[in-house]
């Protein structure tokens, strides 16, 4: 058994902060002594090592409680879930090492066509190739043949408004190359399910949010949940910053008919009006 202490000196993790862990239930000590001081075992210190691997991605402490009390989940999967997330953000700050040293180098900025037909067609490609059978027949019974979607896709993003759409998408990431990545991983097999849950984490922000209108958009429960809506677009889209193009969607809930009303048919009249104040609110502080 260790003691509080012992466990600060270990980690470096402050005696505070680890009082403050078992106040709200994230970290509670194995016992107890006679004379009430808090005592950890090897398996509370693993415990206490896979929160500070999550708090590494600022992860809300109640979204962290929630993984390590599931019961779906054991050891190995929260550490192949953690290795996964680090192995994404070492990719994410080798792409932005890369960035700047083409920045160094002078290179020139992209021209219009943002992405070229032989990009397109690996777009294409690499679609048809992760498609389920499902996917696939859905396609040739709108299509006629997989062919035919193939080509009819290659014409609409060879289009004007499809490669000023890119370009849109391209300066959220920071360049092209990081883009054509992003947009590679999100096609690879299984991701779907990946997809799959990080739309409902999104929703249930978006539910808690609506919950809050009338609030104040810079009180701390609205900001705390905008927070979270920013983590989320974080790991989900794999992008450092995101302040772009959450201040794009906050001007398009605001001035955007069709996006309001499908914001407000799903959580409420108005939410899109208070949404995109809130996204404003967060996005444009200091």
């Amino acid at each position: 058994m260790r003691t509080v202490k012992e466990i600060s000196d270990l980690t470096g993790i402050s005696v505070r902060t680890l009082h403050y862990y078992d106040e709200i239930g994230l970290l509670a000590p194995t016992e107890k002594s006679d004379a009430g001081y808090r005592l950890y075992d090897d398996k509370a210190l693993e415990t206490l090592q896979q929160i500070l691997f999550f708090r590494e991605f600022d992860i809300p402490l109640k979204e962290i409680k929630a993984v390590i009390e599931n019961p779906a989940l054991d050891k190995n999967q929260i550490l192949l879930m953690q290795r996964k997330m680090l192995t994404m953000k070492k990719e994410r700050m080798e792409r932005l090492i890369a960035s700047i040293d083409n920045i160094l180098k002078g290179e020139k900025k992209m021209d219009f066509e943002v992405f070229s037909k032989t990009e397109l067609e690996g777009m294409a490609d690499d679609m048809i190739a992760n498609m389920n059978e499902a996917q696939k027949t859905t396609l040739i019974e709108k299509f006629g043949s997989v062919g035919e979607w193939r080509k009819e896709f290659l014409k609409k993003a060879s289009s004007e408004e499809a490669q000023r759409s890119f370009e849109i998408v391209v300066g959220w990431y920071g360049s092209k190359e990081k883009t054509l990545e992003a947009m590679k991983e999100d096609r690879e097999p299984g991701n779907s399910e990946l997809f799959t849950a990080y739309q409902k984490r999104f929703k249930a922000v978006l539910e808690k949010t609506a919950a809050k209108k009338g609030c104040d958009v810079n009180s701390f429960e609205v900001k705390e949940l905008i927070g979270e809506y920013d983590f989320l677009s974080k790991q989900m889209y794999r992008m450092d910053d995101v302040t772009k193009m959450m201040l794009e969607y906050a001007k398009a809930c605001r001035e955007k008919p069709e996006i309001a009303k499908m914001l407000d048919d799903v959580y409420g009249e108005g939410m899109a009006e208070f949404f995109g104040r809130a996204l404003e609110a967060f996005y444009r502080r200091g």
